[in-house]
């Protein structure tokens, strides 16, 4: 399939996919007018891709991780060195760091939230009523661990 097809399928940038070829994480095939030739396999490798980018995990990990993915979504390393399951510990322990600090993040919007709403209710409550009600607080966390 050519590169727009790929694209569209996985809603992943053209751009994106060339690089994601540079970095070795794709490979294609040229065809004889020198247009890019992805495989079939290439649509679940490229989601694969996109997910473990989305957990945080660096291209240079995902380099090492990947071939060791035999179905989407599901990594087997039949050799892994110590190297390996040392950086992929770190990558994990990293990742929890930024699960805790999205999840802060959440609950400080929807503590927001609740407290707009809240505040929408009271102010419609007291229509008649000259002081209007005074903004909701919340702290939302900004920096991860």
């Amino acid at each position: 399939m050519r590169i727009g097809s790929l694209a569209d399928r996985t809603g992943t940038s053209r751009r994106l996919l060339r690089y994601y070829e540079e970095q070795g994480l794709i490979g294609s095939t040229r065809c004889a007018n020198g247009y890019r030739d992805y495989a079939e396999s290439c649509v679940d490798k490229v989601i694969q891709i996109r997910g473990l980018l989305d957990a945080g995990l660096p291209v240079r990990v995902i380099r090492e991780v990947l071939p060791c993915t035999d179905t989407p979504r599901t990594i087997r390393i039949s050799a892994a060195t110590s190297d390996t399951i040392a950086l992929l510990e770190r990558e994990r322990d990293r990742m929890t760091q930024r699960i805790r600090c999205l999840e802060r993040n959440r609950d400080a919007i929807s503590n927001y939230l609740e407290a707009i709403r809240l505040e929408t209710v009271q102010v419609a409550q007291q229509a008649g009523d000259s002081q209007p009600a005074k903004p909701a607080e919340a702290v939302v966390s900004g920096t991860g661990a």
